[in-house]
């Protein structure tokens, strides 16, 4: 996918950066000389950041590596102030989100089927609506299959994304089979030569197994019309579930196979740690990051303006 240009980047930046306003103050404000931003890195300044990076859910392994690292700097006489110590961190939240900083590629044979996956309110109509989006912007041609049938809402709701975006949809009747709609999508899909086909799916508690094996089954059924097919499994999270999407996260990767994430709902978040937390625990990398409900308001995930705009 081609990216946005400049001018788009820097207001989704501004947007993100509002975003993560929550997770900023939480971080800082719980460390005294950092949110005063003057004074000596000192043994309690580093404890009150390690604690303030759990509270955000960065996870405490990672918070306890990341105090760590910082401790042995200090000793060697390099953190002088608080100003050094927030470049010091801000280095280390880039260079450890930018291992998972892979972005979606869409590439031929088309079309190429993503499945977007995810617990119920996570947001994944929303999601796929503003991916299609910018995948039309992108040159793109896009169809939407409405495989999420236990809702009328979620048929009706992917239909204005649908118009909004400039992307056909396959759609049938509340109560239909979600795999039938998606075998449907993909088979139309090939008839017209359409780039992307993104599969909406019903919301599915992940400790509920055989509502998880529903969406095993749109797998199969997928992958029988199109061989390699879902190319893409999206995992959408609700980063104000904080760490409960890791243990989310970790079922669908079971019955699924998920190959990247959204996370959504960060401004309204002070749980943006979990965005560290879940690319040390979960092996799949972070393709989309969600501040807002206007179409902008999704982009590819960017480790740098990520660590950027929290600090």
């Amino acid at each position: 996918m081609t990216g946005p240009n400049a001018t788009s980047r820097g207001a989704f930046f501004t947007r993100l950066k509002a975003g993560l306003a929550k997770t900023r103050e939480l971080l800082f404000m719980n460390v005294e000389a950092i949110a005063r931003g003057i004074g000596p890195v000192d043994e309690k300044v580093l404890t009150d950041l390690e604690e303030a990076l759990i509270l955000s859910d960065a996870g405490a392994e990672l918070a306890a590596e990341y105090a760590e690292t910082l401790r042995a700097v200090w000793r060697r006489g390099e953190l002088p102030d608080v100003d050094a110590l927030r470049a010091r961190l801000r280095k280390m939240v880039a260079e450890t989100l930018a291992t998972r900083m892979v972005p979606l590629v869409v590439v031929p044979p088309y079309p190429f089927v993503v499945l977007v996956v995810g617990v119920n309110g996570a947001g994944k109509t929303t999601t796929i609506g503003k991916m299609a989006g910018w995948l039309r912007l992108s040159g793109h041609t896009v169809l939407l299959a409405a495989a999420d049938t236990f809702r009328a809402a979620a048929i009706e709701q992917l239909g204005v994304w649908a118009e909004r975006a400039g992307a056909d949809i396959v759609k049938h009747k509340e109560g239909a089979d979600s795999s039938a709609v998606a075998f449907d999508a993909v088979r139309a899909a090939k008839a017209r030569g359409t780039h992307v086909v993104l599969v909406d799916t019903a919301g599915r508690l992940h400790t509920k197994s055989h509502l998880m094996e529903e969406v095993r089954k749109v797998v199969r059924v997928v992958g029988k019309e199109i061989p390699g097919a879902p190319h893409e499994v999206l995992l959408v999270l609700d980063a104000t579930n904080g760490r409960n999407a890791i243990a989310q996260a970790r079922t669908f990767q079971e019955f699924t196979g998920v190959t990247g994430m959204a996370l959504t709902k960060l401004d309204g978040t002070a749980k943006g740690g979990v965005v560290l937390s879940v690319t040390r625990e979960i092996g799949a990398p972070i393709r989309f990051v969600g501040v807002g409900e206007k179409p902008e308001d999704l982009r590819p995930f960017d480790a740098e303006s990520f660590a950027e705009a929290l600090f």
